[in-house]
């Protein structure tokens, strides 16, 4: 093989780079961890609010004007020692370390919908997923309060995830939240997929 293809092709498989929000390359997939959107609520029209409000709350993150209803991807990256926290009231050893929310605050204000018993119903399942792929990935994640109180079909109970945001309640909120460092020495990718059924999180670096 000529030695100048031999090095371009070896650069290409080999380089990672950071374009605005986005590591493009050949990423390893650290985890990967996946449910289906039409198994959150056994009641057909309760599933549905939850499918709506867990791709919502990816519309929000992702701030493109992407459309919830259909198929869709989006990620977020995490440099050295950033911190994703669900929402941006955060306990106080986060505090100025946060880049990356959900830009959401899950009410009726920012277009969630209420299965009658609460506007937002279904993010603390998305929390959930995203809790467990970045704990299999090896990354530094925190949920101050578990989500015991209720099942998250497709996910282990001790990954459950307590989200909630009132208005003026700080110390409340920042209590149910979810906090994920990057410990790492490289950036990493969160990535998800929705393919019409499933909703898939991989985190690659």
């Amino acid at each position: 093989m000529n030695t100048l293809l031999a090095l371009a092709i070896y650069a290409i498989t080999t380089t990672k780079a950071v374009a605005g929000d986005y590591l493009l390359g050949t990423e390893s997939v650290r985890s990967e961890r996946a449910f289906s959107l039409a198994d959150r609520y056994p009641d057909a029209w309760v599933n549905d609010i939850f499918r709506y409000n867990i791709l919502h709350t990816l519309s929000l993150m992702d701030t493109t004007g992407k459309d919830p209803t259909k198929p869709q991807s989006y990620s977020f990256t995490l440099k050295p020692g950033e911190v994703f926290a669900f929402h941006e009231d955060v306990l106080p050893q986060f505090k100025g370390r946060v880049t990356q929310t959900m830009h959401a605050h899950f009410n009726y204000t920012d277009g969630f919908k209420s299965d009658g018993y609460l506007y937002g119903d279904g993010v603390c399942h998305l929390a959930a997923l995203l809790y467990w792929a970045a704990k299999d990935a090896g990354l530094a994640a925190l949920a101050p309060t578990n989500h015991d109180f209720a099942n998250i079909p497709e996910v282990p109970k001790e990954y459950g995830v307590s989200i909630y945001f009132t208005p003026g309640a700080h110390d409340s909120n920042a209590q149910h939240n979810l906090y994920i460092t990057n410990t790492f020495d490289r950036a990493v990718q969160f990535a998800f997929a929705y393919d019409n059924t499933n909703l898939t999180v991989k985190v690659l670096d």
